[in-house]
């Protein structure tokens, strides 16, 4: 059986979500002015919130609890985290500076954190559009939609 290309995304989304937390984790141990940015904070915060709640849910409820992947609660936690990558990664690029005066290794930090949080929330923006188009369509937990058969026999 192969594995279905929803897998493939959340492997990916998981690595550049450790890739930020790295990343981010380093800008706020620096000790400088960024590390104690509560926007660093924040994006440490979301880093951890999709490896360890966001893609651990989206990937396994579906297969291995399928009581706890509510219809509504898919489409709702791609909603979050892609509006949490959003703003996580528009707030870190405003508060760069210019790249001429980005000389030191924190910098150069968020800069890389900046870009992958950017990707991390194309793929989540991508994600969140065929779980809304699943929930529109009335699709439970993100698997085909079972057409049922009705076998009515008119006039016995």
């Amino acid at each position: 059986m192969a594995m279905p290309w929803i897998y493939a995304i959340r492997i990916v989304q998981w690595i550049f979500g450790l890739i930020v937390l790295a990343l981010t984790a380093y800008v706020v141990s620096t000790w400088d002015w960024w590390g104690e940015s509560d926007t660093a904070n924040f994006v440490l915060f979301l880093s951890c919130w999709t490896l360890i709640v966001a893609i651990p849910y989206l990937a396994l409820a579906p297969t291995h609890a399928p009581r706890l992947a509510h219809r509504m609660v898919i489409p709702a936690m791609e909603v979050i985290t892609m509006i949490f990558w959003f703003a996580g990664f528009i707030a870190t690029a405003a508060e760069l500076p210019d790249s001429h005066a980005c000389h030191w290794s924190a910098c150069r930090s968020r800069q890389a954190a900046t870009v992958f949080g950017a990707f991390e929330w194309l793929l989540f923006a991508l994600t969140t559009f065929f779980a809304v188009v699943d929930f529109m369509n009335g699709r439970s937990s993100g698997e085909t939609a079972q057409k049922t058969q009705h076998n009515a026999h008119l006039g016995v």
